[in-house]
């Protein structure tokens, strides 16, 4: 496997080594949504998580890393990004704990039983498709647009695969929050824990950030919101936010 970026590549390091990324240079790169679901997501000692949409393997690796999850894996449709995310498992030395499927999160019933996973996580699609700008490169308007899933799909999927009590952990538009908590309380997964992010103290809030548990009752707790100017996120990801 070959773990050097190629010409179109770039092999990037973060977190003062901690981790590196290979990515396309004119590609899908990931963002600090990333960052802050990773660092919104409560994971257990022994519980199996899965990423739908993993990308370049952001996710499934931040969790290793910081959470030292040892049963990961990640799901994505596209082949290209599925491959990168592969080999950047294998270059950070979690191929024994991280797993990639090159797959569409709808057909998961044909891998998984339902009920596999404590924990299902996913930086999904933002935008409807056909609203707004589409991004003329098909890998980044695939990773922002509903163009292979809605939101209602992901959700769908993830009632399928979590058990009762399980948890979805998801990181979407603030302007989408109503159709989020909607489309969760419609497949039986509970908001619990819900925190919004701001670029700045005196800004309007970009994102929510929503952990939600299947088929538990009604006990909503609203955190303090996020403000990105002046956190302690990354440098090399902070600049470039929103």
């Amino acid at each position: 496997m070959l773990l050097l970026p190629s010409a179109d590549e770039t092999l990037d390091s973060f977190s003062d080594g901690a981790f590196r990324i290979l990515q396309k240079k004119k590609g899908y790169r990931f963002s600090v949504d990333a960052i802050l679901l990773s660092q919104f997501i409560r994971l257990r000692k022994g519980e199996r998580a899965i990423d739908l949409g993993t990308g370049c393997g952001i996710l499934p690796i931040l969790l290793a890393r910081a959470k030292g999850a040892h049963s990961l894996v990640g799901v994505e449709i596209q082949r290209d990004l599925a491959c990168l995310a592969r080999r950047n498992v294998e270059l950070n030395g979690l191929g024994d704990r991280i797993t990639i499927y090159h797959e569409d999160f709808k057909k998961l019933r044909d891998l998984f039983p339902r009920d596999s996973f404590h924990l299902v996580c996913s930086n999904p699609p933002y935008r409807k498709y056909l609203t707004g700008r589409v991004n003329p490169s098909l890998e980044k308007a695939i990773a922002r647009h509903e163009i292979k899933a809605t939101l209602s799909d992901l959700i769908q999927a993830a009632a399928y695969l979590l058990p009762v009590k399980g948890r979805c952990y998801l990181i979407y538009p603030a302007s989408r929050t109503v159709d989020l908590l909607t489309s969760l309380r419609r497949h039986h997964l509970e908001p619990k824990r819900l925190r919004f992010v701001h670029p700045g103290k005196e800004e309007a809030a970009k994102f929510v950030l929503v952990e939600s548990v299947k088929d538990s009752g009604a006990d909503l707790n609203v955190e303090k919101p996020i403000f990105l100017v002046g956190s302690s996120l990354p440098p090399e990801l902070s600049e470039n936010i929103l």
